[in-house]
Protein backbone atom coordinates (compact mmCIF):
# COMPACT_ATOMS: atom_id res chain seq x y z
CA UNK A 1 0.00 0.00 0.00
CA UNK A 2 0.92 3.71 -0.52
CA UNK A 3 1.01 4.98 3.17
CA UNK A 4 1.51 8.53 4.56
CA UNK A 5 3.65 8.55 7.67
CA UNK A 6 3.07 11.55 9.96
CA UNK A 7 6.42 12.15 11.62
CA UNK A 8 6.35 14.90 14.21
CA UNK A 9 9.80 14.74 14.89
CA UNK A 10 9.87 12.53 18.23
CA UNK A 11 10.84 8.49 18.42
CA UNK A 12 7.22 7.18 18.53
CA UNK A 13 6.26 8.45 14.88
CA UNK A 14 9.99 7.64 13.86
CA UNK A 15 9.41 3.71 14.67
CA UNK A 16 6.43 3.82 13.12
CA UNK A 17 7.47 4.93 10.11
CA UNK A 18 9.99 2.33 9.81
CA UNK A 19 8.01 -0.48 10.75
CA UNK A 20 5.79 0.46 7.59
CA UNK A 21 8.53 0.38 5.79
CA UNK A 22 9.95 -3.47 6.49
CA UNK A 23 6.12 -4.34 6.01
CA UNK A 24 6.65 -3.80 2.75
CA UNK A 25 4.31 -0.25 2.46
CA UNK A 26 5.50 2.34 -0.12
CA UNK A 27 5.77 5.16 2.41
CA UNK A 28 6.34 8.93 2.46
CA UNK A 29 6.65 10.77 5.46
CA UNK A 30 5.07 13.99 6.03
CA UNK A 31 6.28 16.33 9.17
CA UNK A 32 3.19 19.06 10.23
CA UNK A 33 3.71 22.60 10.77
CA UNK A 34 1.16 23.43 13.30
CA UNK A 35 2.86 26.64 14.98
CA UNK A 36 2.34 30.08 13.26
CA UNK A 37 5.43 30.79 14.72
CA UNK A 38 8.26 27.82 15.09
CA UNK A 39 10.77 29.92 15.63
CA UNK A 40 10.77 29.14 19.14
CA UNK A 41 12.66 26.12 19.83
CA UNK A 42 11.14 22.86 22.61
CA UNK A 43 12.15 23.22 26.35
CA UNK A 44 13.15 20.09 27.29
CA UNK A 45 10.58 17.90 27.51
CA UNK A 46 7.70 20.83 26.21
CA UNK A 47 6.18 22.07 23.22
CA UNK A 48 6.36 20.23 19.86
CA UNK A 49 6.01 21.68 16.22
CA UNK A 50 9.43 23.42 16.11
CA UNK A 51 12.08 23.76 13.91
CA UNK A 52 14.20 21.13 15.74
CA UNK A 53 11.12 18.78 15.22
CA UNK A 54 10.43 19.33 11.54
CA UNK A 55 14.43 18.36 11.41
CA UNK A 56 14.72 15.85 13.73
CA UNK A 57 11.46 14.19 11.29
CA UNK A 58 13.23 15.30 8.09
CA UNK A 59 16.87 13.25 9.39
CA UNK A 60 14.89 10.27 10.19
CA UNK A 61 13.27 10.26 7.27
CA UNK A 62 16.77 9.99 5.58
CA UNK A 63 17.55 7.33 7.58
CA UNK A 64 14.55 5.36 6.31
CA UNK A 65 15.44 6.42 2.56
CA UNK A 66 11.65 7.60 2.13
CA UNK A 67 10.74 11.12 0.36
CA UNK A 68 9.87 13.81 3.22
CA UNK A 69 7.80 16.99 2.92
CA UNK A 70 6.72 19.43 5.52
CA UNK A 71 2.64 20.33 5.44
CA UNK A 72 1.85 23.86 6.49
CA UNK A 73 -1.55 23.39 8.43
CA UNK A 74 -0.67 25.78 11.29
CA UNK A 75 -3.73 28.05 10.03
CA UNK A 76 -6.44 25.27 10.25
CA UNK A 77 -4.44 23.63 13.87
CA UNK A 78 -5.39 27.40 15.04
CA UNK A 79 -9.15 27.41 13.99
CA UNK A 80 -9.60 23.72 14.63
CA UNK A 81 -7.30 23.30 17.66
CA UNK A 82 -6.25 26.53 19.48
CA UNK A 83 -9.00 28.82 19.15
CA UNK A 84 -11.81 25.88 20.32
CA UNK A 85 -9.39 25.33 23.02
CA UNK A 86 -9.65 29.09 24.52
CA UNK A 87 -13.61 28.89 23.39
CA UNK A 88 -13.80 26.18 25.95
CA UNK A 89 -12.64 27.16 28.57
CA UNK A 90 -13.91 30.46 28.26
CA UNK A 91 -17.00 28.28 28.31
CA UNK A 92 -16.21 26.98 31.74
CA UNK A 93 -14.93 23.78 30.47
CA UNK A 94 -11.97 21.49 30.27
CA UNK A 95 -11.15 20.70 26.77
CA UNK A 96 -8.63 18.06 25.58
CA UNK A 97 -6.60 19.52 22.54
CA UNK A 98 -5.13 16.35 21.84
CA UNK A 99 -8.16 14.87 21.09
CA UNK A 100 -9.33 17.61 18.72
CA UNK A 101 -6.04 17.56 17.19
CA UNK A 102 -6.57 14.14 16.16
CA UNK A 103 -10.50 14.70 15.10
CA UNK A 104 -9.69 17.85 13.33
CA UNK A 105 -6.15 17.77 11.64
CA UNK A 106 -4.68 14.11 12.43
CA UNK A 107 -7.35 12.32 11.10
CA UNK A 108 -9.44 14.49 8.93
CA UNK A 109 -7.41 17.17 7.08
CA UNK A 110 -4.38 15.30 6.77
CA UNK A 111 -5.89 11.80 6.02
CA UNK A 112 -8.34 13.40 3.34
CA UNK A 113 -5.49 15.31 1.56
CA UNK A 114 -3.96 11.95 1.34
CA UNK A 115 -6.46 9.72 0.10
CA UNK A 116 -6.79 12.74 -2.64
CA UNK A 117 -2.96 12.37 -3.63
CA UNK A 118 -3.77 8.55 -3.51
CA UNK A 119 -2.18 7.15 -0.65
CA UNK A 120 -4.22 4.10 0.64
CA UNK A 121 -3.59 4.73 4.78
CA UNK A 122 -1.86 7.06 7.00
CA UNK A 123 0.36 5.58 9.79
CA UNK A 124 1.11 7.38 13.29
CA UNK A 125 3.16 6.49 16.34
CA UNK A 126 0.46 6.60 18.72
CA UNK A 127 -0.06 3.62 21.36
CA UNK A 128 -2.90 1.67 20.73
CA UNK A 129 -4.06 -1.08 18.69
CA UNK A 130 -5.90 -2.33 15.77
CA UNK A 131 -6.89 -5.95 16.15
CA UNK A 132 -7.49 -7.43 12.62
CA UNK A 133 -11.10 -7.27 13.55
CA UNK A 134 -10.81 -3.43 12.94
CA UNK A 135 -11.39 -2.54 16.68
CA UNK A 136 -9.61 0.28 17.99
CA UNK A 137 -8.15 -1.27 21.13
CA UNK A 138 -5.95 -0.27 24.36
CA UNK A 139 -1.90 -0.47 23.63
CA UNK A 140 0.50 -3.14 25.69
CA UNK A 141 1.78 -0.17 27.07
CA UNK A 142 -0.84 0.71 29.13
CA UNK A 143 0.83 3.96 30.47
CA UNK A 144 1.39 5.07 27.63
CA UNK A 145 -2.17 3.74 25.65
CA UNK A 146 -3.48 6.72 23.96
CA UNK A 147 -6.40 4.91 22.56
CA UNK A 148 -8.60 7.48 24.66
CA UNK A 149 -7.38 10.61 22.75
CA UNK A 150 -8.28 8.49 19.49
CA UNK A 151 -11.67 7.15 20.47
CA UNK A 152 -13.17 10.33 18.68
CA UNK A 153 -12.23 8.99 15.39
CA UNK A 154 -14.83 7.15 12.85
CA UNK A 155 -15.13 4.13 11.29
CA UNK A 156 -14.12 4.97 8.08
CA UNK A 157 -10.87 6.90 9.16
CA UNK A 158 -9.97 4.14 11.76
CA UNK A 159 -9.92 1.71 8.28
CA UNK A 160 -7.98 4.24 6.42
CA UNK A 161 -5.04 4.41 10.01
CA UNK A 162 -2.05 2.08 11.14
CA UNK A 163 -0.83 2.30 14.31
CA UNK A 164 2.16 -0.19 14.07
CA UNK A 165 3.20 -0.05 18.06
CA UNK A 166 0.57 -0.80 19.66
CA UNK A 167 2.04 -3.83 20.55
CA UNK A 168 5.17 -2.26 21.69
CA UNK A 169 6.10 -1.22 25.18
CA UNK A 170 7.56 2.70 24.91
CA UNK A 171 10.89 1.15 26.10
CA UNK A 172 11.13 -1.70 23.00
CA UNK A 173 10.84 1.25 20.64
CA UNK A 174 13.56 3.45 22.22
CA UNK A 175 15.23 0.72 21.89
CA UNK A 176 14.55 -0.42 18.47
CA UNK A 177 15.28 3.20 17.49
CA UNK A 178 18.46 3.11 18.64
CA UNK A 179 19.49 -0.05 16.81
CA UNK A 180 18.05 1.64 13.81
CA UNK A 181 20.65 4.41 13.99
CA UNK A 182 18.06 6.95 14.24
CA UNK A 183 18.61 10.09 16.01
CA UNK A 184 15.66 10.47 18.20
CA UNK A 185 16.35 7.43 19.98
CA UNK A 186 16.70 9.33 23.16
CA UNK A 187 14.87 12.11 22.70
CA UNK A 188 12.52 13.00 25.74
CA UNK A 189 8.60 13.05 25.40
CA UNK A 190 6.36 15.82 24.78
CA UNK A 191 3.79 16.26 27.75
CA UNK A 192 1.50 19.04 28.67
CA UNK A 193 -0.21 20.94 25.76
CA UNK A 194 1.94 21.19 22.11
CA UNK A 195 1.16 24.85 21.57
CA UNK A 196 1.78 26.18 25.25
CA UNK A 197 5.61 25.00 25.35
CA UNK A 198 6.15 26.84 28.87
CA UNK A 199 3.57 25.01 30.22
CA UNK A 200 1.85 27.77 31.83
CA UNK A 201 -2.01 27.41 30.71
CA UNK A 202 -3.37 30.17 32.85
CA UNK A 203 -0.95 32.66 31.29
CA UNK A 204 -2.16 31.53 27.82
CA UNK A 205 -5.63 31.91 28.15
CA UNK A 206 -5.09 35.23 30.30
CA UNK A 207 -3.08 36.09 27.21
CA UNK A 208 -6.01 35.54 25.11
CA UNK A 209 -9.07 36.44 27.32
CA UNK A 210 -7.74 39.09 29.66
CA UNK A 211 -8.19 39.48 33.02
CA UNK A 212 -11.74 38.90 34.34
CA UNK A 213 -12.36 39.14 38.06
CA UNK A 214 -15.16 37.14 39.90
CA UNK A 215 -15.89 35.57 43.40
CA UNK A 216 -14.73 31.99 44.51
CA UNK A 217 -17.59 30.87 46.66
CA UNK A 218 -17.67 27.82 49.69
CA UNK A 219 -19.99 25.32 48.70
CA UNK A 220 -21.84 24.67 51.71
CA UNK A 221 -21.85 28.29 53.27
CA UNK A 222 -22.34 30.46 50.42
CA UNK A 223 -19.58 32.62 51.33
CA UNK A 224 -17.02 34.58 49.12
CA UNK A 225 -13.62 33.08 50.48
CA UNK A 226 -11.68 34.77 47.89
CA UNK A 227 -11.21 36.29 44.34
CA UNK A 228 -9.96 35.16 41.22
CA UNK A 229 -8.96 36.61 37.86
CA UNK A 230 -10.69 34.84 35.49
CA UNK A 231 -12.48 31.43 35.98
CA UNK A 232 -10.74 30.01 32.93
CA UNK A 233 -7.81 29.30 34.95
CA UNK A 234 -9.77 26.57 37.20
CA UNK A 235 -10.75 23.33 36.61
CA UNK A 236 -13.00 20.73 38.21
CA UNK A 237 -10.98 18.56 41.14
CA UNK A 238 -8.27 21.49 41.56
CA UNK A 239 -6.84 22.09 44.58
CA UNK A 240 -3.42 23.97 44.21
CA UNK A 241 -3.48 27.60 43.20
CA UNK A 242 -7.05 28.69 44.20
CA UNK A 243 -6.30 32.06 46.14
CA UNK A 244 -8.43 31.29 49.20
CA UNK A 245 -8.37 33.59 52.16
CA UNK A 246 -10.67 32.37 53.92
CA UNK A 247 -10.31 28.82 55.00
CA UNK A 248 -12.43 26.38 55.75
CA UNK A 249 -14.49 25.73 59.21
CA UNK A 250 -12.73 22.02 59.53
CA UNK A 251 -9.34 23.59 58.27
CA UNK A 252 -9.77 20.91 55.30
CA UNK A 253 -8.95 21.75 51.62
CA UNK A 254 -11.41 22.72 49.16
CA UNK A 255 -11.71 21.52 45.78
CA UNK A 256 -13.32 23.49 42.77
CA UNK A 257 -16.66 21.84 42.28
CA UNK A 258 -17.74 23.81 39.44
CA UNK A 259 -17.05 27.01 37.30
CA UNK A 260 -20.30 29.45 36.31
CA UNK A 261 -19.35 31.53 33.01
CA UNK A 262 -22.21 33.59 33.54
CA UNK A 263 -21.56 34.55 36.84
CA UNK A 264 -18.41 34.40 36.73
CA UNK A 265 -18.02 32.64 39.73
CA UNK A 266 -15.72 29.66 41.06
CA UNK A 267 -17.50 27.15 43.37
CA UNK A 268 -15.34 25.43 45.79
CA UNK A 269 -16.18 23.06 48.48
CA UNK A 270 -14.87 19.76 50.18
CA UNK A 271 -13.32 16.32 48.70
CA UNK A 272 -16.88 14.31 48.99
CA UNK A 273 -18.45 16.78 46.87
CA UNK A 274 -16.24 15.87 44.25
CA UNK A 275 -17.53 12.83 43.89
CA UNK A 276 -20.20 11.79 41.37
CA UNK A 277 -22.28 8.57 40.14
CA UNK A 278 -23.42 9.61 36.86
CA UNK A 279 -21.93 11.09 33.55
CA UNK A 280 -23.88 13.22 30.72
CA UNK A 281 -22.28 13.29 27.18
CA UNK A 282 -23.28 14.49 24.08
CA UNK A 283 -23.72 12.58 20.76
CA UNK A 284 -21.43 9.46 20.63
CA UNK A 285 -19.04 8.18 17.91
CA UNK A 286 -19.23 4.93 17.83
CA UNK A 287 -16.15 2.98 16.61
CA UNK A 288 -16.76 -0.68 17.72
CA UNK A 289 -20.39 -1.28 17.24
CA UNK A 290 -22.21 -1.73 14.14
CA UNK A 291 -24.93 1.42 14.92
CA UNK A 292 -26.63 2.80 17.91
CA UNK A 293 -26.66 0.14 20.90
CA UNK A 294 -30.99 -0.56 21.07
CA UNK A 295 -29.97 -1.24 24.79
CA UNK A 296 -28.04 -0.37 27.80
CA UNK A 297 -24.27 -1.59 27.60
CA UNK A 298 -22.32 -2.83 30.75
CA UNK A 299 -18.69 -1.66 29.78
CA UNK A 300 -15.70 0.03 31.38
CA UNK A 301 -15.67 3.93 30.85
CA UNK A 302 -13.09 6.18 30.84
CA UNK A 303 -13.38 10.39 31.59
CA UNK A 304 -10.09 11.51 31.15
CA UNK A 305 -6.80 10.59 29.42
CA UNK A 306 -4.73 8.25 31.87
CA UNK A 307 -7.74 8.58 34.32
CA UNK A 308 -9.08 5.17 35.65
CA UNK A 309 -11.76 2.91 34.39
CA UNK A 310 -15.05 2.72 36.25
CA UNK A 311 -17.45 -0.26 35.16
CA UNK A 312 -20.99 1.35 34.17
CA UNK A 313 -23.92 1.06 32.53
CA UNK A 314 -24.10 3.28 29.45
CA UNK A 315 -27.14 4.04 27.66
CA UNK A 316 -28.37 6.46 24.84
CA UNK A 317 -30.77 9.07 26.16
CA UNK A 318 -33.82 10.64 24.13
CA UNK A 319 -31.97 13.48 22.73
CA UNK A 320 -29.07 10.53 21.18
CA UNK A 321 -26.47 11.30 23.95
CA UNK A 322 -25.08 9.31 25.97
CA UNK A 323 -25.28 8.73 30.05
CA UNK A 324 -22.97 6.71 31.93
CA UNK A 325 -24.56 5.58 35.78
CA UNK A 326 -21.24 4.19 37.70
CA UNK A 327 -21.01 1.40 39.50
CA UNK A 328 -18.52 3.56 41.77
CA UNK A 329 -18.36 7.12 42.52
CA UNK A 330 -15.39 9.39 40.76
CA UNK A 331 -13.87 12.39 41.45
CA UNK A 332 -12.97 15.46 39.53
CA UNK A 333 -14.97 15.01 36.22
CA UNK A 334 -14.80 17.75 33.73
CA UNK A 335 -17.19 18.79 31.20
CA UNK A 336 -15.03 19.05 28.13
CA UNK A 337 -13.20 15.84 28.57
CA UNK A 338 -14.27 12.55 26.86
CA UNK A 339 -16.47 9.68 28.01
CA UNK A 340 -14.61 6.80 26.36
CA UNK A 341 -16.96 3.46 25.94
CA UNK A 342 -14.67 0.04 26.38
CA UNK A 343 -15.62 -3.08 25.83
CA UNK A 344 -13.66 -5.27 28.20
CA UNK A 345 -11.60 -7.91 26.43
CA UNK A 346 -8.84 -10.63 26.91
CA UNK A 347 -6.88 -9.22 24.07
CA UNK A 348 -6.92 -5.50 25.15
CA UNK A 349 -10.17 -3.62 25.66
CA UNK A 350 -11.88 -2.70 22.79
CA UNK A 351 -13.18 0.97 22.35
CA UNK A 352 -17.02 0.72 21.48
CA UNK A 353 -17.81 4.62 21.39
CA UNK A 354 -16.92 8.13 23.18
CA UNK A 355 -18.96 11.27 23.23
CA UNK A 356 -18.07 14.62 24.70
CA UNK A 357 -18.61 14.62 28.98
CA UNK A 358 -21.88 18.10 29.16
CA UNK A 359 -22.40 17.17 32.48
CA UNK A 360 -22.73 15.13 35.84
Amino acid sequence: MRVLAAMSGGVDSAVAAARAVDAGHDVTGVHLALSRNPQTFRTGARGCCTIEDSRDARRAADVLGIPFYVWDMAERFHADVVDDFVAEYAAGRTPNPCLRCNEKIKFAAVLDRAIALGFDAVVTGHHARLGADGLLRRSVDLPKDQSYVLAVLNRAQLDRSMFPLGSSTKADVRAEAAARGLGVAEKPDSHDICFIADGDTRGFLESKLGSAPGDIVDSTTGEVVGAHGGAYAYTVGQRKGLGLTVPAADGRPRYVLSITPKTNTVTVGPAAALEVSTVFAGKPVWTGLPGTPAGPLDCVVQLRAHGETYPARVSVTGDGGLVAALSTPARGVAAGQALVVYRPDTDGDIVLGSGTITHT
